[in-house]
């Protein structure tokens, strides 16, 4: 488990955005004009895991990867993950029905179970680490825009001036899909996708979901040929998959993570 936590950045669902955005105005590679990464290594996890050994599993390849690394995963019963700063007291009428984790990352409360999942790890040692948390953020969705568009379907980001809260002005609501924000996923009028972030001084991490389209398509090889021309299969190590199982143990298993706040 890193302590080198640097920021956690609340896209989805979040009333900190504002400092990111502010951050990220003069930042002048906002629009993609090719495949995000040079290389990218993809881990197709199909083995279904608990909500917190997911958790586990993306802290480990944070820790570990020296190469951009994009897993897609499954969850062993139906799942709700929440936001580092949020609360306990708002999730707790769901631990009857769904196995609840507390995320490294920010943002709000997200249903897994039949959504695509995925997880980015981008270490400091390539070129796009250095661009702003906002920037990746939307660079990564336009990614994801161009492989829908490849299914046929006319997805398209929110513009920062669209931001769009759930109950109108004013109000908030902590189910991230009920609160678009700028670079999140849209299609149809409703919000597809969204992520939030983890920056640490070795690597930035984005756990992202994918609403309304089934592992069984190839949605995810086209979100990760969308972002790297040079793709290439990664299995993980009995060596990350320990640590993960020790990292789930100690950390995202707990009740005390799960009850931080």
């Amino acid at each position: 488990m890193s302590s080198e936590v640097e920021t956690s950045l609340e896209i989805s669902g979040s009333r900190r955005i504002p400092r990111f955005f502010d951050s990220a105005r003069n930042d002048k590679a906002q629009q993609a004009t090719g495949p995000l990464f040079a290389d990218l290594a993809i881990y197709h996890d199909e083995n279904p895991h608990s909500a917190a050994m997911n958790m586990a599993i993306d802290e480990a390849l944070l820790a570990t990867a020296v190469v951009p690394t994009i897993r897609f995963y499954r969850w062993r019963s139906p799942a709700l993950s929440f936001g580092y700063f949020g609360k306990f007291s708002d999730v707790a009428i769901y631990a009857a029905e769904r196995d609840l984790v507390r995320r490294w990352t920010g943002g709000g409360i997200v249903f897994h179970g039949d959504d695509l999942t995925y997880s980015i790890v981008i270490p400091s040692s390539d070129p796009v680490f250095d661009g702003s948390s906002i920037a990746i953020y939307e660079k990564i969705h336009r990614a994801l825009c161009g492989a829908l568009a490849g299914h046929n379907q006319g997805a398209e980001l929110v513009p920062v001036a669209n931001q769009v809260r759930a109950g109108g002005r004013g109000s908030f609501d902590n189910n991230c899909f009920a609160n678009p924000v700028r670079a999140d996923v849209m299609m149809d009028g409703r919000k597809i996708a969204g992520a939030a972030q983890r920056r640490t001084r070795r690597c930035l991490l984005q756990q992202g979901s994918i609403q309304g389209f089934a592992r069984k398509t190839d949605l995810a090889q086209k979100f990760a040929q969308a972002l790297s021309a040079n793709c290439s299969e990664f299995e993980i190590t009995k060596a990350i998959l320990k640590q993960a199982q020790e990292v789930g143990q100690q950390k995202y298993g707990t009740e005390s993570w799960l009850r931080k706040r």
